[in-house]
């Protein structure tokens, strides 16, 4: 009776362990669903912004240019797709990236948007989802006039409370842009599904700050 009960037991635990496998497989399934739903809607806009930026420099006839662009353009699309299901990637890794972006944007905008980076060596092992950089650097040329009269200045640091810091002036547009609903609520979304944390937003002195927590 006792070996009975011991197997009995034994079987039930067994169970009990595979049933709570399956629901944290199922968890994690329906994760990456969620996560791979919102990263597919960044892609398109991104794209876009892009071609809109290479037809420029192929009407001007700019050779030499356009070839850097079409280099550094293939630079993005490579990051995008080795790294999208990793879920989460070092500061370094996006600063890379982001070399690659701000080329194309500032030869978009032809010296009207640069941006400072002050990130120390000793944090760029801190982690944040992946792509978290491009939907916000989207979201100021989307929303934002950008001109000789208005020239973009993008700043990039870490805080005292461990958040990567992007900050913008604000020139709003004359005419509210329309979206394909990329922007701040995904990246909210995407940062909650990897970090269990929300992002943080506010307006000081015309100026936008968005604050992403670090893990």
């Amino acid at each position: 009776m006792l070996a009975i009960s011991i197997g009995y037991i034994s079987r039930l635990y067994q169970e009990r362990r595979k049933k709570e496998h399956e629901i944290e497989l199922l968890k994690l399934e329906n994760l990456q669903s969620r996560y791979d739903a919102l990263m597919n809607q960044i892609n398109p806009h991104f794209f876009f912004n892009s071609l809109n930026g290479l037809t420029s420099l192929i009407r001007k006839k700019e050779e030499k240019a356009t070839l850097t662009y079409i280099n550094k353009l293939s630079d993005v699309f490579r990051y995008i797709l080795q790294n999208n299901k990793k879920g989460l990637v070092n500061i370094q890794e996006e600063l890379k990236f982001l070399e690659a972006f701000r080329y194309l944007t500032e030869v978009r905008f032809a010296n009207k948007l640069e941006y400072t980076i002050q990130v120390r060596k000793q944090s760029l092992h801190k982690k944040l989802p992946y792509l978290s950089l491009m939907p916000l650097l989207d979201n100021i040329i989307v929303h934002n006039r950008i001109d000789s009269d208005h020239k973009m200045l993008i700043s990039i640091y870490i805080n005292q409370s461990n958040e990567l810091v992007i900050s913008n002036p604000m020139y709003p547009k004359l005419t509210v842009q329309e979206t394909n609903g990329t922007g701040l609520n995904n990246l909210d979304k995407r940062f909650y599904l990897l970090c269990n944390q929300h992002i943080r937003k506010k307006i000081h002195e015309s100026r936008f700050y968005v604050y992403l927590p670090l893990k």
